[in-house]
């Protein structure tokens, strides 16, 4: 049984510059703020996910309980200013995720490598496993990574998330539920980032799309 379909929303933010019809799409040269191209998918290893993350730098650790994991696969890029960029967007994800199970839309965490609409969609999403006193449990499995830097000097970040072995579970009454049947449990990530005087690559838009991935 996969997790309910309405654990990522439809679109968090539109982007129109941001149109891609599956992972592992593109090409090869050049750069635009369209598509990703010259997108480096990195080597074939799987990062998994550590029960928090904190780097040497200040930034925030971000908490996972045992009960729920998220699996990063082929994360890397020999350009090293791809792989920050890989870095941040990983750490914003895994922050959203993490102030669900916390059940705690203000965390710094969120704030850290999320701005303007991307952290306010961050925020409404999260709050709705709030109101429901919703948890996550399960694996859930990041994959096909597509990464560039537009004409503008945005990041932008593609994705596919693997939800089918993850699930929502009810704080309360201890109900898992699942992706409704026929509902694909796939999703494709579009996001576009942008690098603070800090130095960190926060999440500013979002757009994602149910189906849009392969397995």
């Amino acid at each position: 049984m996969n997790r309910p379909a309405r654990l990522v929303p439809a679109a968090l933010v539109t982007t129109a510059a941001l149109l891609l019809t599956a992972c592992g799409s593109g090409d090869e040269d050049g750069s635009s703020s369209d598509k990703i191209k010259g997108a480096d998918r990195g080597s074939s290893t799987s990062s998994p996910s550590p029960s928090t993350s904190a780097a040497s730098d200040g930034r925030p650790e971000i908490p996972f309980p045992s009960t729920f994991t998220m699996n990063f696969e082929r994360w890397t890029n020999s350009d090293p200013k791809l792989q920050a960029i890989l870095n941040d967007g990983k750490e914003a994800l895994r922050a959203n995720h993490a102030a669900i199970i916390e059940a705690d839309p203000d965390a710094t965490y969120v704030a850290f490598y999320n701005s303007g609409a991307a952290l306010d969609s961050s925020k409404k999403w999260i709050n709705g496993y709030v109101k429901t006193d919703d948890s996550l449990i399960g694996v859930v499995r990041v994959f096909e990574p597509q990464v560039s830097v537009n004409s503008s000097g945005l990041g932008v970040l593609f994705y596919c998330v693997d939800e089918g072995k993850g699930f929502t579970k009810n704080r309360k009454t201890g109900k898992v539920v699942g992706t409704p049947d026929g509902t694909s449990p796939n999703l494709q990530y579009r996001t576009t980032l942008e690098k603070t005087s800090q130095g960190v690559w926060k999440t500013r838009s979002v757009e994602t799309e149910r189906g849009a991935c392969g397995q």
